[in-house]
């Protein structure tokens, strides 16, 4: 079992920056990926970044594209999520979530995903 422990999240003005960590404890993997993902009131959960347990492969949703940066400490079990230029839509429950899938396809993939974190808030002001 791995427990995943989301933080960072808040309020910020558009245009701001907020950094989201994750951690993992447990029983993790050293395979696969990490992945964020986001969901709105009235929306979809939906793909956000991930990057691959060794760090070298990252993915990103064509949205966030150039304003998040998605890093990790394999010596701490944690994930990062830079988010810069912060948009009034970026405003979300942004989810941390593991997989023992790789892969551009996959990562996106809500359902390949075997463990979530609770979730932490971000909004973004206009």
């Amino acid at each position: 079992q791995v427990q995943l422990v989301e933080s960072g999240g808040g309020l910020v003005q558009a245009g701001g920056s907020l950094r989201l960590s994750c951690a993992a404890s447990g029983r993790t993997f050293r395979s696969g990926a990490m992945g964020w993902f986001r969901q709105a009131p009235g929306k979809e959960r939906s793909f956000v970044a991930a990057i691959t347990w060794s760090g070298t492969i990252t993915y990103y949703a064509d949205s966030v594209k150039g304003r998040f940066t998605i890093s990790r400490d394999n010596a701490k079990n944690t994930v990062h999520l830079q988010m810069n230029s912060l948009k009034p839509e970026d405003s979300a429950l942004y989810y941390c979530a593991a997989t023992r899938s790789v892969g551009w396809a996959a990562v996106r993939d809500i359902a390949l995903y075997d463990y979530w974190g609770q979730g932490t808030q971000v909004t973004v002001s206009s």
